[in-house]
């Protein structure tokens, strides 16, 4: 979307505001606090209304002040999580808002009784062994005033959710639909209505309403589908639209960098969140991935005090202290805390995965395996736990299994080179060279974050005796260590230099081969071959000099390496 249009649709943030406003009040009513807390934090952003201009509260009609006692106490009751006394009261009610609250009360009551029946089990349930026991009512109740036009926004919320927890998708996805055009500012529908959307294909297909708030979803689904180019030019353009303080904003860029791993533009973006908004919790078992990645184990454990001084029974407090347990190799505790978190939510995505991790490190495979299978079911975007089962398998030596997890990751992170590098090596496990050698090519072309692609490439050229190939593979790996600037812990430079050394000498470009043996020499597990290759030169002399060229220098025309089609594979995704 052009700047000037989404000007034009953020031009009147006086009407946004007071659209935020009233929306707030409308979800503290019906006890939809998550809802309220979004619209509340992005109304912070924008700048105060003068008394004139603030909304008026929404009409009150008859059925309204009939209800209104029943409705008052039954709240009171729903604040205190009394559901079932709360649904009691409101038996009988007529107005939409005690309806709304009735049946979203006995839906809660469900959702409770069945956390309690689930909460003293550590491991992993199968899927669908607990549920529920309201959903099915409510389903029926719910149906039959759809079918008679009688939900209103919120209602229609409630009647999707319930048939996302059915696993009726289809329907529930129609029925968000309508809960977004029938009330737009109601952010929870659309965060519902993003966990099932699966592709950007089906993204298009939806018919979504013409409101700013649009834009939002749009920037938060790009963000889930890994589009993450897309999502920052969208968050920028909110930045700019007006949003620019909004904290929310700030955390959603912050998790897109993430996504992306710039670790340093992430970092930056979350501290500078932490100034702002010093007893936030959102967002924070993020913030702890990074400082995880980066080893930054004072910064680590500063965040998990503070935590934990905040609020030490959040979801995010318990994965920010089993980072940092497992930033100490303390898996066990580790694990232990994010158990904790899954106790408080068992939807909670991060937590097992990352309990998926500890048990890999544990060599409880098994136990891995069951972590990362709920995190699928969670969310089946989820590329870390397609990639921790790829990997699982693997240490289980069952490369089948793995090509087919791998492939699952890939798809998800396509332009990933640790999902290409590890397809490739499980075709290779498999004898399927030509695929092996189209994801090493891919895995490099794509920007290989680990430097392994073109040496693992060069080796099954190697071996396949395809000396050309794999000499060229080695030159643009030697190329690759030495422009980071710094040598790589896992660099097999050695490697490299020593099959250089015996191609050029094999080829008869002596002074090529001569400084491969030379620089062979630097490395202790190559000396010796380094010298021996020397000894072969110096008595092979006599021959005709062949013209030197910088062997490090990048590839050109003069270069003495064959100049062999560097396998033409840059369109072939695997």
């Amino acid at each position: 979307m052009k700047m000037a249009d989404l000007c034009s649709e953020f031009g009147d943030l006086v009407q946004i505001k007071k659209q935020l406003i009233s929306v707030i009040s409308l979800c503290k009513e019906r006890g939809l606090l998550h809802s309220a807390k979004w619209a509340s934090e992005l109304a912070f952003a924008l700048d105060p209304l003068p008394k004139d201009e603030l909304p008026p509260s929404p009409p009150f009609t008859e059925e309204d002040a009939q209800d209104l006692d029943a409705l008052t106490l039954a709240k009171s009751y729903f604040d205190l999580k009394e559901y079932d006394r709360a649904a009691y009261f409101l038996k009988g009610c007529c107005s939409q808002k005690a309806y709304f609250l009735y049946m979203y009360s006995r839906y809660l009551s469900g959702e409770k009784k069945k956390d309690d029946e689930t909460v003293d089990s550590l491991g992993p349930l199968e899927k669908g062994q607990v549920r529920n026991e309201a959903l099915r009512e409510l389903r029926v109740e719910l149906s039959k005033k759809h079918i008679a036009g009688e939900l209103d926004g919120f209602t229609l919320y409630l009647y999707g959710v319930v048939l996302r927890k059915l696993d009726l998708l289809k329907e529930a996805v129609e029925v968000f639909v309508e809960a977004i055009h029938a009330l737009p500012l109601h952010w929870g529908a659309w965060l519902e209505l993003s966990n099932l959307v699966t592709n950007i294909e089906m993204l298009k297909s939806l018919s979504l309403p013409d409101c700013w708030i649009k834009d939002f979803f749009m920037a938060h689904m790009y963000t889930e589908l890994q589009m993450i180019k897309e999502a920052l030019q969208k968050y920028q353009s909110l930045i700019e639209a007006g949003f620019s303080k909004s904290t929310y904003i700030i955390s959603q860029i912050a998790v897109a960098y993430h996504n992306i791993r710039d670790i340093d533009q992430a970092l930056a973006l979350f501290n500078q969140l932490r100034e702002q908004d010093p007893y936030r919790i959102d967002n924070m078992d993020t913030f702890s991935n990074l400082l995880y990645v980066k080893g930054m184990k004072p910064n680590l454990s500063y965040l998990a005090h503070n935590l934990v001084e905040i609020d030490k029974y959040r979801v995010e407090t318990c994965c920010v202290i089993g980072n940092y347990y497992s930033l100490r190799s303390q898996h066990e505790k580790a694990a232990l805390y994010f158990q904790r978190a899954l106790k408080l939510n068992p939807r909670c995505l991060g937590a097992w995965t990352l309990m998926g991790h500890e048990y890999m490190e544990m060599k409880n495979t098994s136990a891995a395996i069951q972590a990362y299978r709920h995190a699928i079911e969670v969310n089946k975007r989820d590329y870390r736990a397609w990639y921790g089962l790829g990997q699982t398998y693997e240490i289980l030596k069952m490369p089948f299994y793995c090509l087919y997890y791998y492939r699952k990751a890939h798809q998800l992170r396509p332009n990933d080179s640790r999902m290409l590098v590890a397809l490739g090596e499980s075709y290779e496990k498999l004898s399927q060279q030509v695929e092996a050698k189209k994801c090493y090519w891919r895995a490099y072309s794509v920007g290989d974050v680990e430097k392994m692609a073109l040496l693992k490439l060069a080796k099954l050229h190697e071996q396949l005796n395809e000396s050309d190939d794999a000499a060229q593979c080695y030159m643009l790996y030697i190329q690759d260590i030495f422009s980071c600037g710094e040598q790589l812990e896992h660099a097999e430079v050695s490697t490299a230099l020593r099959y250089l050394g015996q191609y050029y000498f094999k080829n008869k470009l002596y002074d090529e081969a001569s400084l491969c043996a030379q620089r062979c020499c630097d490395y202790n597990d190559a000396r010796e071959e380094g010298k021996a290759l020397l000894r072969q030169i110096s008595q092979v002399r006599d021959q005709i000099e062949t013209p030197s060229a910088d062997l490090f220098a990048p590839l050109s025309n003069n270069t003495p390496v064959r100049r062999v089609s560097p396998l033409n594979l840059i369109s072939f995704t695997p």
